[in-house]
């Protein structure tokens, strides 16, 4: 028999990668880094929605993480775009030298 994980773990292990998916949007200059980070987050908030779900025995939460990760695919094509379009324009990735709306 498996053990049972109390809810609190999951969702501390949920606010932990949600918290280094922050610093890495908030610290790192590299838009890939950022990306990353951001999907780092995404999957932060999918675990506390899957915990959730299983503990209230509902599947709401299991619904709406279908269509976050669905969200999270087309945010990353998106992302992905956008950061070989900024690549061919300014030969460069990082977020701080790209200024697009300055003169």
């Amino acid at each position: 028999m498996l053990p049972i994980v109390p809810l609190g773990y999951y969702l501390g292990l949920s606010a932990i990668i949600f918290i280094i998916g922050s610093i890495g949007v908030m610290t790192r200059r590299s838009a890939i880094i950022i990306f990353m980070s951001i999907e780092l987050m995404l999957n932060s908030v999918n675990l506390a929605f899957v915990s959730f779900s299983s503990f209230l025995g509902d599947t709401t939460g299991q619904i709406f993480v279908f269509f976050i990760m669905s969200v999270a695919a087309a945010e990353s094509a998106v992302g992905l775009a956008i950061i070989i379009a900024l690549f061919r324009n300014k030969q460069t990735i990082y977020v701080d030298e790209v200024n697009l709306m300055r003169w």
